[in-house]
């Protein structure tokens, strides 16, 4: 059964949304891209850099997690003031606030150097991901979220997938000017988002009525849509900030969200670690890390079609998170077997990426104006925290033998949960869907 219904197609609604697609989504895509490369390439980095600052892999784990507290404080107000403010500014300003401390990170000395810059990166991205999400709901109608949302969202595997290879060569650089690998890897990954912070405040569209770009009649008819599904939204939370927060949806979705961000980052810090220890050269590591994103990319895309062209949601999401959680278990069984390794890391891979674009349809569906970017807003930074605490699990479950097993089952139980919640989420709400009818 459908959660919304999929019309067909009108001639001026191909022409908007190809266009809008074309004109938006590659270039999101690449500020995302940017993004998500300065949050993980600690995974490259600590290939080297945990042994030159002293970092145990206790350490390790608690500064690569900390970047989402620093994300957590920030995160609900943020959101909030790019609703109000426009996201032309507001992602701009984020950007240039990042890209400072992403450069800063070369500069580490030690294990409070660290944790304090990972922090202040996290509190420097705050609003970006969730911002975004906005974004897209001013821009694309319901029947079309998913799909543009994985598009969107590829760019986190892409990520992966070609900055992995690159942050592989990087480390290469040991050496050159008297800087190491790691040292040279934040410096040139970081710089981009400098650059592109001036980029996006020119090209940036804060919402349809101002796009130039589109026909009086393109115009008219997304005003027009995305006013008609604001309006049927009922619920007497959906306009206020401060209900919506309080909404058990919000909650449920955040506990849903949690596991998918436990097992990205999981994948995204410790990965390079867990290949390396089977015995592979730092370039090496690259390449087969590209495996897993590779899949996610393809399986991202394809799946979150399959959401938007049958309308549904919440098993799209939960079955993707079991994918996950099976993936997690595979990754923790294969001992010494580099097949088994990636293979578990490709299903987590899928799993986690095609669980999420589903799951961002769900709020906007809730929510309207200041109550849906509140809502994103914690969804996002109560949901994150997975970042923190996946993290957190391998590191501090690592014995001297750099064993993963434990760490890598207990991210795996975190997917389980996130299936079961999103689960119960949909039989609640069409309960209560019947009857109000």
């Amino acid at each position: 059964m459908s959660d919304t219904a999929t019309p067909a197609f009108s001639l001026l609604e191909q022409r908007a949304i190809r266009k809008i697609t074309w004109r938006l989504i590659p270039f999101l895509m690449l500020l995302y891209f940017v993004a998500f490369l300065d949050r993980i390439n600690i995974g490259f980095a600590a290939l080297t850099m945990n042994k030159d600052v002293g970092l145990t892999p206790q350490a390790f784990g608690l500064g690569a997690g900390i970047f989402f507290l620093g994300y957590f404080l920030f995160e609900v107000p943020s959101t909030v003031i790019l609703h109000h403010v426009g996201a032309r500014f507001w992602i701009g300003r984020v950007m240039i606030t990042w890209g400072l401390v992403s450069v800063a990170m070369a500069f580490t000395r030690g294990p409070i150097s660290f944790c304090i810059l990972r922090f202040l990166l996290g509190l420097a991205e705050a609003g970006f991901f969730p911002g975004i999400i906005l974004y897209l709901s001013y821009w694309f109608p319901a029947n079309h979220r998913s799909a543009v949302t994985a598009l969107f969202m590829t760019a986190a595997p892409i990520a992966g997938f070609i900055g992995s290879p690159i942050s592989g060569a990087l480390m290469q650089l040991d050496g050159v000017l008297g800087l190491r690998g790691w040292q040279w890897l934040f410096l040139l990954e970081g710089i981009p988002a400098l650059v592109l912070a001036f980029v996006t405040f020119r090209f940036l569209t804060d919402r349809p009525a101002n796009a130039a770009w589109l026909s009086v009649d393109e115009r008219d008819w997304l005003s027009s849509v995305i006013q008609q599904e604001q309006t049927v939204i009922k619920d007497s939370h959906s306009h206020s900030a401060w209900r919506a927060l309080a909404n058990w949806k919000v909650l449920a979705l955040s506990l849903a969200y949690f596991g998918t961000s436990t097992g990205l980052y999981t994948i995204g810090f410790w990965a390079p670690l867990m290949i390396k220890g089977l015995g592979f050269s730092l370039f090496h590591v690259g390449l087969l890390i590209a495996i897993p994103n590779l899949i996610a990319i393809v399986g991202m895309v394809l799946w979150s079609r399959n959401s938007d062209r049958t309308g549904e949601r919440y098993w799209h999401a939960a079955l993707a998170c079991l994918i996950g959680a099976i993936g997690m278990a595979v990754a923790a069984r294969a001992g010494s077997s580099a097949f088994l390794a990636i293979a578990g890391l490709s299903l987590t891979a899928f799993g986690v990426s095609a669980a999420k674009p589903p799951l961002w349809c769900l709020p906007t569906t809730f929510f309207v104006g200041t109550a849906a970017a509140a809502s994103i807003g914690l969804i996002n930074s109560l949901g994150t925290l997975g970042g923190f605490v996946g993290p957190y699990m391998i590191g501090s479950t690592n014995g001297p033998s750099g064993n993963f097993t434990r760490g890598l089952y207990l991210v795996g139980g975190t997917l389980v949960v996130s299936a079961v919640t999103t689960v119960l989420m949909r039989l609640v709400v069409n309960r209560q869907t019947n009857q109000i009818r």
